[in-house]
Formats: structure tokens, sequence, C-alpha cells
């Protein structure tokens, strides 16, 4: 039945990453599907969202908006169950502080947010989080109606970096919509934007320029794989970048490896020229540290590309089992081994795995198999909700 529903999350802003795509689509499915669905922002006042209700604006950072809590509490009998999209900033402890003891039920999306790569990378952050579990994301967890994780993996990694952890754990898997319909624009713009590739190859990466996305490796394993000799496709590397000094250290070790020639730099693409790319590469390529589901990953088997990703990329025994690509280990070494294992297929191996790729978004991926397993969830949290409001209501009755 249509119901009401809130997504809260810390930002809408494209730049941001997954969270806020993911948002945004489920947002779409859901409504496509007759439920009426609102969205909570808490972006700073300078970064309007026009087309999505927007509330709370806050300052940058933690995302502390003095006016959410007060607005969720007057506003929650007008939502059947809120939706929290990530830990670790305010939305989650706002809507925890919000609506813990009513009779409003909220999940939260962890978004690969308790993976303990970080705890791993980033000893002293952990450290802070530390603090901060007990009396904040802790709670947040323990008395939330569920905690969703977008596959297994997620939540087999979640359960190994706090102890005091409680949840009542689902797996929810993330889905996409059908990609556009494929036009010869979509690959003019692609090129457009990357005149010096011309008409040539390439391989491609897409998503935001961070240490955890494994672009060292990836570069170093591009060019120990160039160096066996062969017909190499260039590479594309294109994604925004919070840290201009990043980029341009990745660029200086292009440089060193003598890759200047083959590997080209873009930023952010989105609309037909994202699709263009998606489909006009060879393959998708990601040797991530750590990614909890990869939007992009899944962007490319929907385009029918194959996939060279790591085994920190949380789905990629799905997509291994699928034989929609190849998995390594996020190193030089497994980065090697990934594009020389691409390089060896032959022609029709290549277009079998295509193939493979385009049925296992289809059977896995598509967002009415994902919005059909969050509706279940939710109605299943509902009933739980009734019963628990009607066993109250007969303790209590003389």
């Amino acid at each position: 039945m249509p119901r009401r529903l809130l997504h809260v999350v810390r930002s809408l802003r494209a730049e941001t990453g997954g969270v806020a795509t993911a948002v945004r689509q489920l947002t779409t499915a859901l409504q496509a599907r007759g439920h009426a669905v609102a969205i909570a922002s808490l972006d700073p006042a300078d970064a309007g969202q026009p087309d999505l209700s927007v509330v709370g604006r806050s300052s940058a950072g933690y995302g502390y908006a003095g006016d959410f809590v007060p607005w969720l509490r007057e506003r929650r009998q007008d939502f059947d169950a809120v939706l929290v999209h990530g830990l670790w900033q305010y939305p989650g402890l706002g809507t925890w502080r919000a609506l813990h003891g009513t009779s409003t039920p909220y999940l939260v999306y962890c978004h690969g947010m308790l993976d303990p790569w970080f705890k791993r990378t980033y000893p002293l952050k952990h450290a802070k989080k530390w603090l901060y579990w007990p009396w904040a994301e802790y709670r947040v967890l323990r008395d939330a109606a569920r905690v969703l994780f977008t596959c297994e993996e997620e939540r087999r990694l979640a359960r190994q970096s706090f102890w005091l952890y409680r949840a009542k754990e689902e797996v929810v898997p993330l889905g996409l919509p059908e990609p556009p319909v494929e036009s010869a624009r979509q690959r003019e713009a692609f090129r457009a934007l990357a005149p010096a590739l011309a008409d040539r190859p390439f391989l491609l990466f897409l998503g935001r320029l961070h240490p955890k996305k494994g672009l060292e490796e990836l570069l170093r394993g591009y060019a120990a794989a160039r160096s066996g000799g062969g017909d190499w496709p260039d590479l594309v590397i294109a994604g925004p970048c919070r840290d201009e000094s990043y980029r341009a250290a990745l660029q200086g070790l292009a440089a060193e490896l003598k890759a200047t020639a083959v590997v080209h730099w873009l930023p952010m693409i989105e609309g037909d020229a994202k699709w263009g790319a998606l489909r006009a590469c060879a393959a998708f390529v990601l040797v991530s540290h750590q990614e909890n589901f990869g939007l992009a990953v899944v962007e490319a088997l929907a385009c029918r590309r194959p996939v060279l990703i790591s085994d920190q990329v949380n789905v990629w025994r799905e997509i291994v089992a699928d034989g929609a690509g190849f998995a390594a280990p996020d190193s030089v070494a497994g980065a090697t081994q990934l594009l020389q294992r691409w390089a060896n297929c032959a022609r029709d191996e290549r277009e079998q795995t295509a193939r493979a790729a385009r049925d296992c978004f289809a059977r896995r991926f598509a967002i009415d198999t994902a919005v059909a397993r969050l509706e279940a969830v939710v109605e299943e949290t509902l009933a739980d909700s009734t019963r628990a409001g009607t066993s109250t209501t007969l303790r209590s009755a003389p």
C-alpha cells in the first residue's frame, strides 16, 4: 500500500558522492510506485536544492542544524517511516533525538560507513569516533527499527568496527534505474570533453578522486601491464577532487610512469557525457580500497560494460559469480593482474562478459528489485510498530 516516507540525508550535492545519488534515485522510484516521499537535506544555506524538499539548513562539516529536531518532532505524524542515510553526522543523531520513544519508526542505511577499513586506515579519526560512538551512533543504531546494508559483505564487515554494536539488521540492496536509451549524442558529448583521446579505445575510472579509490595502484598497475607490450587502450580518469593537490600528485605520478600521453584527466562528468563514457569504454576499472556498493560500477553493468574491480568493492562476489567482470586485491599487483587478465581475453570472451554484465544488472541491481525489497522491510517495520503499540496499550489497560 502507498506509504508516506521521509529521507533524511546530510547533503544532496552530486559531488559529495553516491549517497546523494542513491537518495534521489530511491525517491523517484518510490514515487513512481505511488508512495508520497519527501527529503530533508541538511545542506548549508548556500547550497540550494530547489527541486527537492529541503529543511534544517546547516553549517558545513558535521551538519548541525538547530531547527531540524523541532521540525521533525512537529512533522513526524506526516510520515509513516523515516529513512536516515549515512552515519557520523548530525542527521542520524537529530533523527534519534526527534523520534526516540515515539510511534514513528526510523530505519538507517549505513552506506558502508561502518566498514573496518576506516579503522585501519585512519586510526586517529577512529579514536575520535570512539568518543562519539557510545552516546550517539551506538544509540542511533540500537534504537533504529531496522539497520539496512546493501549487501551481505557490508553487513559482515560492519560487525568488526565497534564493540557494543547492536542492530536489527536487514540486507536491502541499492538499485539503479535503466540508463537513458543509447544515442550517438552521448558518445559525441563525451568525446568533445576529451579531444586528445580522439577515437582510441580506453578504460574508464569514474568517481571521486580520493586516496581510498586506489588510483595510485591503478596508475602503477596500468603502467606495469602496458610495459609487457601489446596494443593497450588509453586510460580515462574522470571525477571531482576536493583537494586539487591530490589530483596534481596523481598527474605527477602518471608523468613519472611515462604515461602522460595515454592517461586523460576529466572533471566530474554527468548527463550525456557520462553515459557516453560508460558506453564507449572497453571496460570499467575500480581498484578501490573500500567501496560499499559502487554506483558507477553498477551503471557500467547496466551499459553492458565488463567491470575490473578490487575485492574491496563489496559487491565483487556477486559480479564474479555472474561472470560480469574480474576481481583482484587492492594493490599494484592486483591492478596489474586485473588489467592483464582482461587484455588476455579473446574477443568472444569479452563479448560474453559484456552480456553477463547486463544480465547481472537486471537480476541483482535494477531499481524495481531494490525498491520492492525496501517496501517489504518498511511493511515489516510498520507491522512490528503496530504490534508494539497494541501491546503497550494492553499492558496499560486497567
